[in-house]
């Protein structure tokens, strides 16, 4: 392979950036020369479409150097010649070029913006599979999101040729929702109750995209758990999530975004019915009645729901719960069985 292709392989040029090393544009392509080693001068071209074509001139012969692209030669004077062009073509990569991690400008996009927002870079794990890149959170190596390029068929039999797509994780709900919609696809690979495979080809708008990565990055921060009763005599939340997935509930205090809160119906149910998750905190409320003053609230969004008959109150006892009188956290072994 070339050096400059070896080099800027899946790299995208900054033409302001380029301007700024000191390029000269020249009609409708950027120019810079630079002396190496005295007697040599490198001229490097880029093109509109940011190609980097490069040649070596022996400025003592008056001539183009080729003996430096020739594997075979190793001599120590060549070498010099190589080592000290690849260090000027490495500079001008650092500091004019971006990396394209994949194929299609969309992943690239959304890879940039997971990189900015995130400062996540994709780790490529398989050599069988070196096209597929993993986002993991830094803090604890847990997955949010796997961009592939791989035979759209694989995906669904509609598509065809190779398609680049991103596989993150959502709330289960959401899923069957979004299976309704274009561009999305059961995941593929992976587990598909809670994995959703999106195909990159601009069907979808890279801002939407970024907020459901957001939210599978949530699955993998750090949460704490909280059991909160509801009185059903008071508020019918059934109903309410019948007819919509997010709610509004007066906020205990020590919550966080992105916990998960359970909700524990009391009588006639006497069970936890819902897994819900903090999406909105310290709303202000000015609500009052009879039975309690509200000057804060939180916004929850339904995840799952459970069998009346899943976690009753006689099956808590088993895990050492003894009374539900207010918001607690919740034992972790319930916790893990609860997920």
């Amino acid at each position: 392979m070339e050096i400059e292709k070896e080099i800027f392989a899946r790299m995208q040029a900054n033409f302001k950036k380029i301007e700024e090393y000191g390029f000269r544009k020249v009609g409708e392509v950027y120019q810079y020369s630079y002396i190496f080693l005295d007697n040599f001068r490198a001229d490097i071209t880029i093109d509109g479409s940011g190609m980097l074509i490069g040649k070596v001139y022996d400025l003592t012969m008056d001539c183009e150097y080729i003996n430096f692209r020739i594997e075979s030669q190793m001599g120590e004077f060549v070498s010099s010649v190589r080592e000290s062009y690849k260090n000027l073509l490495e500079d001008i990569k650092v500091n004019c070029f971006e990396k394209l991690y994949f194929v299609s400008d969309q992943a690239n996009r959304v890879t940039q913006s997971i990189m900015e927002y995130y400062y996540d870079e994709p780790v490529f794990l398989w050599e069988s599979a070196k096209d597929h890149g993993v986002f993991k959170n830094d803090n604890n190596d847990k997955w949010y999101a796997l961009i592939m390029y791989v035979d759209g068929k694989k995906i669904d039999e509609k598509l065809e040729g190779k398609v680049e797509a991103i596989n993150i994780k959502l709330s289960p709900l959401k899923i069957i929702d979004l299976l309704k919609r274009k561009g999305f696809y059961p995941a593929y690979h992976m587990n598909k109750k809670n994995w959703i495979t999106i195909v990159l080809d601009d069907t979808l708008q890279d801002e939407e995209i970024m907020n459901y990565v957001r939210e599978s990055h949530s699955f993998t921060e750090t949460t704490s758990n909280w059991l909160i009763p509801a009185n059903p005599k008071y508020y019918d939340v059934i109903s309410h999530f019948n007819q919509k997935d997010v709610i509004l509930w007066r906020q205990p205090n020590g919550i966080r975004m992105n916990d998960k809160v359970y909700l524990y119906l009391g009588s006639p149910y006497s069970a936890i019915l819902f897994q819900c998750q903090v999406i909105g905190v310290d709303i202000p409320s000015q609500y009052q009645d009879e039975n309690s003053t509200t000057s804060k609230t939180m916004k929850i969004k339904l995840l799952k729901r459970y069998r009346r008959d899943e976690y009753t109150f006689a099956k808590l006892k088993e895990y050492g719960i003894r009374a539900i009188r207010g918001p607690r956290h919740m034992p972790e072994n319930l916790e893990k069985e609860l997920c």
